[in-house]
C-alpha cells in the first residue's frame, strides 16, 4: 500500500488504490484508516485522496542517516558542509512545523546550536520550502488551523503574506530565510525530490549574518541543488 501510494506524483484516491493493488476497496479503506492514524499516509478530507505522511519521510531519512550503517546521505551532507563552510540541515514537513532529521554543523566558533528536532515551519527556509510544495486546498486548511507565531521582527505571520511568499519559491525553486527563526541568521532552502519529481525533503543551510547574507545564500544554491541530487539518488526505491 505504501509502495502503490508513494509511486504516485500526487495524491491517489482509493479507487485507484484497489485497482492498482488488485484489492476490494473495503480492505484498501480499512488498511488506509490504520496507516492515516499511524500518520505514515496523510489524506486530503475534501477530495478522499492519499500522500506520504510525515512519519513515512521521517523513517525513510532516518534510515538512510542512522549510526548502525554507513549512510551515505551522511557522507553527502558533511562534504556540503565542508564545502560551503556552513551548517546544513536536512528536514520534513509535519503539518505547520518543520522537523530537523539530520544536521551537521560547521566548524565556526561562531554558529548557531539547534537540537534536533520541531521548529515554526514558516519561520525557517526547509520549512518555507516544503510549505510551498503543498497542494493549495490542503495548504490553506494549515494556515487557517492556527496562528503563526512572530518569532522575530521579520517573522512572516499573515497567511495572505505567507502565501505570496511561498508563490516566490515555487518560481524560483529555492526558499530564504531573513532573520526569521533569530535575529541574525538568515538561511536556503532547496527541495530533495524523488524519481517522480515529487519533493520528499528540503536540503537548508544557515548561518549568522556576521559572514552570511542573503546573497550569499543565493549564490551557494547551485551546491545545494547539486548536493541534494546526491541525497535523491541514495534514496531507497523499494
Amino acid at each position: 500500500m505504501l509502495e502503490a501510494i508513494a509511486d504516485q506524483p500526487q495524491a491517489v484516491g482509493l479507487p485507484d488504490l484497489a485497482a492498482r493493488l488488485d484489492l476490494a476497496r473495503q480492505t484498501v479503506h480499512r488498511i488506509l484508516v490504520k496507516l492515516e492514524d499511524a500518520r505514515l499516509v496523510l489524506r486530503d478530507t475534501t477530495r478522499e485522496r492519499y500522500s506520504i505522511g510525515p512519519r513515512l519521510s521521517m523513517l525513510a531519512l532516518a534510515t538512510l542517516s542512522s549510526n548502525n550503517q554507513n549512510s551515505l546521505i551522511k557522507v553527502v551532507l558533511q562534504n556540503l558542509v565542508d564545502d560551503v563552510k556552513e551548517t546544513c540541515n536536512i528536514g520534513v514537513l509535519d503539518g505547520l512545523d518543520y522537523i530537523h532529521l539530520a544536521r551537521i554543523e560547521a566548524k565556526w566558533p561562531l554558529r548557531t546550536h539547534l537540537e534536533t528536532g520541531r521548529v515554526a515551519a514558516h519561520a525557517v527556509s526547509g520549512g518555507k520550502l516544503m510549505l510551498s510544495e503543498l497542494d493549495p486546498d490542503r495548504l490553506r486548511r494549515l494556515l487557517g488551523a492556527r496562528k503563526l507565531p512572530a518569532m522575530t521582527a521579520r517573522t512572516i505571520t499573515r497567511p495572505t503574506d505567507l502565501e505570496t511568499e511561498l508563490a516566490k519559491i515555487r518560481a524560483r525553486g529555492f526558499a530564504l530565510s531573513n532573520e526569521e527563526l533569530f535575529d541574525g541568521i538568515v538561511g536556503v532552502a532547496v527541495p530533495i525530490k524523488g524519481p517522480s519529481g515529487r519533493t520528499l525533503a528540503a536540503l537548508a543551510m544557515h548561518g549568522p549574518v556576521t559572514r552570511l547574507t542573503l546573497k550569499l545564500c543565493e549564490a551557494r544554491v547551485g551546491r545545494l541543488i547539486r548536493a541534494a541530487a546526491r541525497i535523491s539518488r541514495a534514496w531507497p526505491r523499494d
